[in-house]
């Protein structure tokens, strides 16, 4: 398995309790006139509130943490900060100390007296996640908001705190503080190319910082991790990359071969079950594939409870044979029982651990193993390397989970432990593809049916929602992701999906769909020309500049074919069509439209053929965002008939 943490307690601690300031002192600090009169800061426009001063202590040698927060409140949303709520390990850490108090802009103090409650987040047999929660009161627009606290660990748990030095909102200023007793201290800094310094005297590490920019907000970001001013401090063995992540497969290797990769008697009777003599080696690995989606996925469904186990007398998961005889396992155990039942069938296979890029981007100099934490599969297929996902549910073979590509991770082949990264995904694997036919009356009322066909991870995100909602919940959602894709005044209601249980096949929506879509003026009558796009929110059309990496998660292409079967005494005069619309090899539109005697058809494809793009190539993606939301907005022109002059 990967490296962990010995502290788990202490690590969860740190990454949870992110955002909340703290105090070394005793007392509160005293307002200032000008903190007391602002209604604004220069350096924060339009600010729902800014961070006065921050303080973050830690002292490990006393295993306690203080913080303390100053914020001013500057219009009705930075209200919302007077709810404080505080992440902690129950049973390893106790929150003490707890005090706050208002000042209102005139002066007038009033302390926090209301007992803070303790809310129970997550609850298992050795391991529990509690939120303190507290209000601080009479918060107006104008008050200053300020608190403390400590935490107190117990003694054997040594911290490593993170200081997240951006905030949601402007930090004026901060100071930061770890007294360390361990040894092998160190420390990531990030972005790297940030001015943060930590300071040491004599193993106490500070850093000060002052007019701090809030965090971005911008469309399709990566991971905070990546962009996120922040200062982590960790514990580790090696003080070079390439050490570390050697030792880290080392060790890795070992285990799972003694563990999970070992060709066990019982895995190759099963292997040649699911197999036939005369199979190539694609079959193989796909009839494998098959059997092992079949089983229970408590990623997707729950693990039984200790009560559970011991009443059906099932024994600790240690090995992919436990895995198979108990026909169940979380993802991680499905994708290493694969491997392992691939290999019991003859074929080249291997598994790899990566950074789930849905939550981290990997950084090969932060040396925390826990950066690694999924597993899926590789198998060699004629001589090529073939990339699978068996820890996800109803995930077609030969396609990753959008969060597993792009990534970093571990592999191990018979020849050791390598980082490597995970291949890019292809459009041609994610396609939506809407279908409309509507019929419009004289009056403008609009009635039809609309098909979403989907395939790759487009269909996925339905069919693993369908393992975790009820179909009443299903459709509910469904519905609301429809919302933007109608005109004004057209509203549709879901069906039903046709091929939710075959995650081999296309997945379809069907959604019946009514309402006006306007109504003739004089001779004319206009139509959205793109009917799912005329009240599209394109993203990046009014951002001129970015500073941050976009990330769309996964190359796509979107197919629209809309028509029309016009009202009686109508004749299309004009409609949509943008014959080439390119930018080099990252994205395309093409619109064309289609007259007949009473019909009119209008076809619309879109390719984007990118995932991730940095900085330097956002004015490109801008301009042709800005293009591609203009062509959207055609319409289609109809003018009506005149009717034949009688004799």
């Amino acid at each position: 398995m990967p490296t962990r943490s010995f502290l788990r307690g202490a690590v969860l601690f740190a990454v949870t309790l992110t955002g909340f300031a703290a105090l070394a002192g005793a007392q509160f600090q005293a307002p200032t006139d000008e903190e007391l009169k602002m209604t604004s800061d220069p350096k924060a426009p339009g600010a729902a509130a800014v961070y006065l001063y921050r303080e973050e202590t830690t002292d490990d040698e006393h295993q306690f943490q203080t913080y303390y927060v100053r914020i001013k409140v500057l219009t009705e949303k930075g209200k919302d900060l007077a709810v404080v709520h505080i992440p902690y390990e129950h049973g390893e850490v106790k929150v003490t100390d707890i005090m706050g108090r208002v000042i209102h802009s005139d002066g007038t103090v009033i302390p926090l007296t209301a007992k803070p409650e303790d809310l129970v987040d997550v609850k298992a047999k050795h391991f529990q996640v509690d939120t303190m929660v507290f209000t601080l009161p009479s918060v107006e627009v104008g008050s200053i908001l300020e608190y403390r606290l400590q935490f107190r660990y117990k003694d054997y748990l040594a911290s490593t705190p993170t200081w997240d030095i951006q905030q949601p909102y402007f930090v004026r200023k901060a100071h930061y503080s770890f007294l360390s007793r361990g040894f092998g201290l160190m420390w990531s800094i990030t972005p790297r190319d940030s001015n943060i310094k930590v300071q040491n005297d004599k193993g106490r590490y500070t850093v000060d910082v002052s007019d701090v920019p809030p965090l971005p907000d911008d469309d399709w970001m990566p991971p905070l991790n990546t962009i996120r001013q922040r200062v982590e401090f960790y514990y580790s063995f090696s003080h070079g990359a390439k050490e570390f992540w050697d030792s880290v497969g080392k060790v890795d290797t070992e285990y799972l071969g003694k563990t999970y990769l070992r060709p066990s008697d019982t895995l190759k009777k099963a292997a040649a079950d699911m197999v036939a003599p005369g199979d190539t080696d694609a079959q193989k690995a796909r009839k494998i594939y098959a059997a092992v989606m079949k089983l229970d996925n408590t990623d997707f469904s729950r693990e039984k409870s200790q009560a559970e186990r011991k009443k059906e007398k099932l024994k600790d998961v240690r090995n992919a044979e436990d895995v198979w005889k108990q026909q169940s396992g979380n993802g991680n155990e499905l994708a290493l029982l694969y491997v392992a039942l691939a290999r019991a069938a003859g074929l080249k296979a291997w598994p790899e651990i990566v950074a789930d890029r849905g939550v981290i981007m990997f950084d090969p100099n932060y040396l925390y193993g826990g950066q690694l934490t999924d597993y899926i599969a590789i198998v060699s297929i004629d001589g090529k390397k073939t990339y699978a996902d068996p820890a996800q549910k109803d995930c077609p073979f030969g396609l990753l989970l959008w969060t597993h590509t792009l990534t970093v991770g571990v592999t191990f082949p018979d020849s050791g432990a390598v980082l490597t990264q995970t291949p890019a995904d292809t459009y041609e694997n994610n396609v939506i593809q809407r279908i409309a036919n509507l019929s419009i009356d004289a009056q403008g009322n609009i009635k039809g049916v609309v098909r979403f066909v989907m395939t790759g991870l487009e269909a996925l995100r339905w069919r693993q929602l369908a393992l975790e909602n009820d179909p009443d919940e299903l459709k509910k959602q469904f519905n609301e992701a429809m919302l933007g894709a109608f005109p004004d005044g057209v509203q549709a209601e879901f069906d039903r999906f046709l091929g939710l249980d075959d995650y081999n096949s296309m997945l379809m929506g069907v959604a019946k769909v009514s309402g006006s879509i306007g109504a003739p003026t004089g001779k004319y009558f206009i139509l959205p020309g793109l009917f799912f796009q005329s009240r599209a929110n394109h993203p990046f059309v009014a951002q001129d500049k970015r500073t941050i990496p976009v990330d769309l998660h996964y190359p796509l292409k979107e197919k629209d074919d809309v028509t029309y079967e016009l009202p009686p005494g109508y004749s299309v005069t004009s409609s949509p069509s943008t014959p080439d619309l390119k930018w080099s090899d990252f994205a395309a539109l093409k619109i064309e439209s289609t007259t007949a005697e009473n019909t009119v058809e209008v076809t619309r494809e879109y390719v984007r053929n990118f995932t991730l793009l940095g900085p330097e190539g956002y004015s490109n993606l801008h301009d042709f965002y800005q293009k591609l939301a203009t062509a959207d907005q055609q319409q289609i022109v109809l003018t009506r008939t005149p009717a034949a002059k009688g004799n």
